[in-house]
């Protein structure tokens, strides 16, 4: 027997199969503790080889592995294909689908990877992750909106500090939000105040005298009245600000107690945030990923190749996990500023002609198959036996970052 099942956030649609690909039977069941349970009871009465479903997390998978069911992932545009296996008009339709997840689960469960969840620990570990990533793009958003606002309000304001979410600047904008109390501020003022926040990094001269050449913004009454526009903003922006610390030292404490946290702390410049992004869309999982080239597919750093006839087309691989992508690509793309072994494939790269993510990628590849030593044999990475690296300092012993 085998069943489908159209995930939906109200209710799911159960179709089950027999061995010839005939409908046993078709259910519809609510999104929540009854129907999922009651959907685990009528699994359990079939006792199905094999389940389809086109997502791998949420309530309803962690119900379906509890329950010892072999759980096969159907991507959506596999199943979007999959529809004119079996008439021409492909519209999408709940029963339909679930048909389709079944019956391809029937007849080409050889070729499909039953799901296998990872342990508690790196699924919260990579919640975690996940939720700092979106407040990052939170306080981007909040960030340009503020710097949006600012250029007509406060203009001296904007590039004045390194960033304007920084701590200095949303403390500059606290205190001097509006354009007459930035008008009357002076060396004599400024220079305690930022001696207070330890910044040393401009005289207050200097700052003053870019205050004074900016362009100037809204002053007296409309100025006042936009001032609450800016400190809206900045509150905000603080409070991600907060949350985002606060969801570091959570993955921190998280990370500090994995079993694999070793193995991805000691890759260059890996930190804790980093190396616990790459621990978590990774997993603990070995038996997912048996081959290096197994992980870098997932991971979209080789190359999608088409052919036919005599027509040859290497292209971008569209269909990946864009999640374990963004961080193997954002640590490949920070370990040349330390390690000479991917700086220089990183120059190589670049000197036939690739573009910055192309050769981000190429290192990301190269990277995976150390990656994926060190974690299939628990061990760390170790520069002295990376063989690679040990033959190009010998050949250069300061070669150039």
């Amino acid at each position: 027997m085998f069943a489908g099942i159209d995930w939906a956030h109200t209710h799911h649609v159960v179709c089950l199969l027999d061995a010839d690909g005939e409908v046993l039977e078709r259910v519809t069941v609510s999104h929540d503790k009854a129907g999922i349970a009651a959907l685990i009871a009528k699994l359990g009465e079939y006792e199905p080889a094999g389940v389809g479903i086109e997502r791998g997390d949420g309530p309803l998978v962690t119900a379906l592995l509890a329950a010892g069911l072999p759980v096969f992932v159907i991507a959506p545009s596999q199943v979007k294909a999959l529809r004119g296996r079996y008439g021409s008009a492909g519209n999408k339709d709940d029963r339909f689908d679930a048909f389709v997840l079944a019956d391809v689960v029937r007849t080409d469960r050889r070729r499909l990877s039953a799901l296998v969840a990872d342990h508690e620990d790196t699924q919260s570990l990579r919640a975690l992750v996940r939720a700092r990533k979106d407040l990052i793009g939170h306080r981007l958003a909040v960030a340009n909106q503020l710097r949006a606002h600012l250029l007509t309000v406060l203009p001296a304001a904007v590039g004045l500090f390194a960033e304007l979410d920084a701590p200095t600047s949303r403390a500059f904008l606290a205190d001097f939000g509006t354009q007459d109390t930035v008008d009357a501020l002076t060396a004599e003022q400024l220079q305690p105040w930022l001696h207070e926040r330890h910044y040393y990094v401009k005289p207050a001269a200097v700052l003053l005298q870019r205050v004074q050449q900016a362009a100037r913004g809204v002053t007296g009454a409309p100025g006042q009245a936009l001032a609450a526009i800016t400190q809206a903003y900045l509150a905000a922006l603080n409070t991600v600000m907060t949350q985002i610390a606060a969801l570091q030292d959570r993955i921190a404490e998280a990370l500090a107690q994995h079993p694999d946290a070793a193995i991805f702390t000691s890759l260059p410049r890996a930190g804790t945030v980093r190396a616990a992004r790459l621990l978590a869309e990774i997993g603990d999982c070995r038996a997912r990923f048996p081959t290096p080239a197994s992980l870098a597919a997932l991971a979209g750093v080789t190359p999608s190749t088409r052919q036919s006839g005599h027509t040859r087309i290497v292209a971008f691989r569209w269909a990946v996990d864009k999640q374990l992508r963004d961080a193997v690509c954002d640590f490949a793309a920070d370990s040349r500023k330390t390690n000479p072994w991917a700086a220089h494939l990183y120059k190589q790269a670049r000197a036939r002609g690739k573009n910055h993510n192309h050769a981000t990628r190429i290192l990301a590849r190269a990277w995976i198959a150390i990656i994926h030593a060190c974690w299939t044999t628990n061990t760390t990475y170790q520069p002295a036996r990376h063989n690679a690296l040990q033959t190009l300092l010998k050949q250069n012993p300061q070669p150039e970052g």
